[in-house]
C-alpha cells in the first residue's frame, strides 16, 4: 500500500472518531494500535507497548506536570487575583482600563500558568461581570479576555510549549525562551489596539471615576503581591535562561516556590494541596496518553515511508522553501477551525518536523511560529476551545458576540506570525543570549 493512501486512512479513521464523541488522545491511539496491528502485527503491538513506556519517561516532560501544578497553585488559592488588583491601581484612567487590566493580568497569570483555558476562565471571572456593570461593549469584554488567556500558550511556562518540543524532540529551554518575545509582543498589540480602539470609539468602554490611590500605597502592594510573583517568575523562566537549571528543574522550583509563597500567604490548606494533586495528575495523564500517542503516530509515519515520501516531495518541490512553511501554517490555521489543539499537534509535528530540517530552517523558529498559529485555534471559530470556556463563564454572552470579540486578535496573531517568519531573530535572537 502507498503511503499516502496508509496515512489518508489513519488521519480519516481518527477524524471520525474524534468527531463522534471520542477523546481526542483515546481516539488517536486506538487509531495507532489498530494501524500498528494491521502493518506490523502482534509482535508490532508488543513492541508499541514498550515505546509507549519509553516516550512516557522521557526526562524533559518531568517539566509539564511541574508546570501543570504551579498553574493549579496559583488559579486554586486566588494569589494572582490579588496580583491583578495591584497592577490595576497602576492603570490609572486610560481607555479601555479594564481590558487593559484583562491583559495585563493575562500577562501575569502566562508567566505563572502554562493552561491557556485556566487564564480565559479566570480573567473571565475576575473582570466579565465587572465590565458589563460599567457598560462595556462585548468587543471589550470578550475580546480582550480569550486573547489575554492565550497568552499562556506563548509566555514561559507554556505547558503546551514543553508538550512540542517533546513530541519533536527539540531543546525544552531554548523553545521556552524563544517564545518569550514573540508572547510580549503579542501583549503589547493586544493593549495598543484597546487604547486605540477605545480612545476612537469610547462608547465601547465608558469612563468611569476611578478612586485615587496613593503613591505609598501602590508600592506597597506591588511590594507584598507582584515582586513576590518576580521571583516565582525567575524560577520557571529565569533559571533556564542563566544556565543555572534544565527546565524540569527549574519548572519543580517554581511549583516549590509557589506552595512556599502560599503558604507566606496563608491560603495553603490541605484542601486546596489535595486539589491542586489531584487537577494536576488528571491534566498530566491526559497529556501523557496524547504523547504516546502522537510518538506511535511518528512510528508508524516511518514504518510506512510516509515520512520519507513527504520529506522528498516537499524538497523537489518547484517552490521557494520559504512557501512551503506558509503553506504549513494554512494548513495548521484551517484545522485550528475545525480541532482541538492537541489533535492539530498530534497530526502536524510529526509531519511537518522533518520537513522543516530537510529544508534547512531552524527547528525552534518553526516550532515557535507553530505553537502561536496551535494557540490561535484555541480562539478560532467556531470550535476554540477558549471561546466556549468563555461562554460558560459568561453564560448570558452570544456566541456570535464571541466569535466577533475575537476576530481582531486572530488578526494581530497573524501579523505577528508574519513578522516572526520575515525577522527569525524575534525567536532566536534570546536563545543566543542562554547560558546552558
Amino acid at each position: 500500500m502507498e503511503w499516502y493512501i496508509s496515512l489518508s486512512i489513519i488521519l480519516a479513521a481518527f477524524l471520525a472518531l474524534m468527531f463522534i464523541g471520542v477523546p481526542v488522545g483515546f481516539s488517536f491511539l486506538l487509531v495507532c494500535m489498530i494501524s500498528v496491528a494491521i502493518l506490523m502485527g502482534w509482535a508490532g503491538l508488543r513492541q508499541l507497548v514498550m515505546n509507549m513506556r519509553a516516550s512516557v519517561s522521557t526526562y524533559n516532560l518531568v517539566a509539564l506536570p511541574m508546570y501543570i501544578l504551579l498553574g493549579q497553585v496559583m488559579f486554586k488559592t486566588g494569589m494572582a487575583p490579588r496580583a491583578i488588583d495591584a497592577i490595576d491601581h497602576w492603570i490609572g484612567r486610560l481607555p479601555g482600563r479594564l481590558s487593559l487590566q484583562a491583559v495585563a493580568g493575562g500577562t501575569l497569570f502566562a508567566t505563572l500558568s502554562g493552561s491557556s483555558m485556566s487564564g480565559v476562565a479566570l480573567l473571565g471571572s475576575l473582570f466579565a461581570p465587572e465590565m458589563e456593570r460599567r457598560g462595556y461593549k462585548k468587543a471589550m469584554v470578550v475580546g480582550p479576555i480569550i486573547a489575554a488567556g492565550g497568552l499562556a500558550t506563548m509566555i514561559p511556562p507554556s505547558g503546551l510549549g514543553v508538550l512540542l518540543a517533546s513530541v519533536a524532540q527539540i531543546s525544552v529551554g531554548k523553545l521556552l525562551i524563544g517564545i518569550t518575545l514573540p508572547g510580549f509582543m503579542m501583549a503589547a498589540f493586544y493593549a495598543a489596539y484597546i487604547l486605540v480602539r477605545c480612545s476612537l470609539q469610547r462608547s465601547l468602554a465608558p469612563s468611569y471615576e476611578v478612586p485615587a490611590i496613593p503613591v505609598s500605597q501602590k508600592i506597597v502592594e506591588f511590594l507584598r503581591y507582584v515582586l513576590p510573583m518576580g521571583a516565582i517568575i525567575f524560577l520557571v523562566t529565569g533559571l533556564i535562561f542563566v544556565g543555572l537549571a534544565l527546565p524540569s528543574e527549574s519548572a519543580a522550583m517554581g511549583a516549590l516556590g509557589a506552595f512556599g509563597l502560599a503558604a507566606v500567604y496563608r491560603k495553603l490548606s490541605w484542601k486546596i494541596t489535595k486539589e491542586c494533586f489531584q487537577g494536576a495528575a488528571r491534566v498530566t495523564v491526559m497529556i501523557f496518553l496524547i504523547f504516546a500517542a502522537a510518538t506511535t503516530f511518528s512510528q508508524i509515519l516511518a514504518f510506512t515511508g510516509a515520512t520519507r515520501g513527504i520529506v522528498e516531495l516537499a524538497v523537489s518541490a518547484p517552490v521557494a522553501p520559504i512557501l512551503i512553511i506558509i503553506a504549513t501554517q494554512v494548513i495548521v490555521a484551517i484545522l485550528g477551525c475545525l480541532m482541538d489543539v492537541a489533535a492539530i499537534m498530534m497530526i502536524t509535528v510529526p509531519i511537518y518536523f522533518p520537513v522543516v530540517q530537510a529544508l534547512g530552517f531552524d527547528p525552534i523558529w518553526f516550532a515557535a511560529i507553530l505553537l502561536l498559529n496551535i494557540e490561535m485555534a484555541g480562539i478560532t471559530p467556531p470550535f476554540g476551545m477558549s471561546l466556549f470556556v468563555m461562554k460558560a463563564v459568561s453564560p448570558k454572552t452570544k456566541m456570535s458576540d464571541i466569535y466577533k470579540a475575537g476576530t481582531p486578535f486572530v488578526i494581530m496573531n497573524c501579523v505577528i506570525m508574519g513578522l516572526m517568519m520575515a525577522f527569525p531573530p524575534i525567536v532566536l535572537w534570546l536563545t543566543t543570549l542562554m547560558r546552558y
